[in-house]
């Protein structure tokens, strides 16, 4: 009788259990899909500034889709690869400091990622004015390589743009700060798609046009999460300020940076 009663009991038990178990993944999985889901919609739109680049210079003739294409992706390997790799750091830096109620060490972080990827972004700077000769010795066609490297030349403003636009995205992101990076990615996006359109037929400056139009976006784009930034309350404990701790948190971001760029890249 003993055994019949406790039976029941326990399968009651397990059942609720299994149900908080089950109700317990559902919420994770919310979770992580309404950061996951935004996130999508973030990097999407910074892509979609080259390719949209990409695509109203390619209506222009094949000689200049196939330049900036061959621009683009040298670009991408030598620069823009590079960088998003060493912001990555700021995942693991931030998020623990976050993690740990250590507010005031995430403004640090950022403000020393932003110094030392504007830094690295001027050896790539002079990589890329000489990117027509590299392409020449790499036995690509004269035509396409000169205007390739036109286009990286015209996109320098656009690395140093993307070094502050990349750090500031992993300073929200560690802080589920997600929307007000939605929302400026968007305004970056709908501003550039005219303005590339403008640049490229309107006033005929075809590749120039296209790779600086990127470069006004990406710092459109960080000059918005900049401002919010400053005047949220929501970053009151966080906020980014110039300061010495950029040379003491030299060796960990680093640390982080490196393997974290080699995976990117």
């Amino acid at each position: 009788m003993k055994k019949s009663i406790e039976t029941p009991l326990l399968l009651n038990t397990k059942q609720s259990q299994d149900e908080d178990k089950e109700k317990i993944r559902w919420e994770k999985m919310k979770k992580v899909a309404s950061m996951a889901a935004p996130m999508v919609a973030v990097n999407m739109s910074q892509y979609l500034l080259q390719a949209t680049s990409t695509m109203i210079v390619g209506h222009r003739s094949e000689l200049a889709l196939a330049g900036i294409a061959l621009g683009s992706s040298f670009a991408n390997v030598t620069g823009f690869g590079v960088l998003f790799g060493l912001s990555g750091s700021l995942e693991t830096l931030c998020g623990q400091a976050y993690g740990a109620k250590q507010y005031h060490k995430l403004g640090s972080y950022t403000f020393t990622s932003i110094v030392f990827l504007l830094i690295i972004s001027v050896p790539i700077s002079i990589l890329w004015m000489f990117m027509n000769q590299i392409l020449l010795l790499l036995h690509q066609d004269p035509q396409i390589a000169e205007l390739a490297g036109v286009y990286c030349l015209w996109l320098v403003p656009a690395l140093f743009g993307y070094s502050v636009l990349e750090s500031l995205v992993r300073y929200f992101q560690s802080q589920s700060l997600i929307y007000p990076m939605v929302l400026s990615s968007l305004a970056a996006l709908s501003f550039h798609v005219p303005l590339c359109w403008l640049m490229v037929h309107k006033f005929d400056f075809g590749a120039k046009g296209a790779a600086a139009s990127i470069g006004i976006s990406y710092w459109l784009n960080a000059v918005f999460l900049w401002v919010y930034m400053k005047r949220s309350s929501r970053c009151v404990e966080t906020r980014i300020y110039m300061s010495k701790d950029v040379f003491v948190h030299t060796n960990i971001f680093f640390q982080f940076a490196i393997p974290s760029a080699m995976m990117c890249w």
